[in-house]
């Protein structure tokens, strides 16, 4: 029962956006609002951890905290132009290539911090 009361929850939004006027514009807007509500939660916690952990960071060397920020930029910058990098396949393979490279060297820094 729970179920078909999902699905119709999610046809009844499916009609809305097909057949009323400008409905494909208000999903864009609702999806847009939603995205940047988890963007600002994303930050939020982001923001979090680095105040709780504002010690540890300070007490890596400027060469890993630098890594580290700039991981963390690096990553930014791939939400930021992801709908860019995605429409060539080119564009794609970068972008999975310099997200690898800031996961990776956000985990050594981690680890090199968590051996100290």
């Amino acid at each position: 029962m729970l179920v078909a009361r999902n699905i119709s929850i999610i046809a009844v939004l499916a009609l809305g956006v097909a057949f009323l006027p400008r409905g494909g514009d208000v999903a864009s807007a609702v999806f847009t609002a939603i995205t940047m509500a988890f963007l600002a939660v994303l930050t939020l916690a982001v923001f979090g951890a680095s105040r709780s952990n504002s010690m540890t960071l300070l007490a890596l060397p400027d060469s890993r905290r630098f890594v580290l920020y700039s991981a963390l930029g690096l990553i930014v910058l791939l939400i930021a132009g992801s709908s860019k990098m995605f429409n060539t396949g080119l564009g794609t393979l970068a972008w999975i290539l310099l997200l690898a490279s800031a996961v990776i060297g956000i985990w050594l820094v981690w680890s090199e911090a968590k051996s100290l």
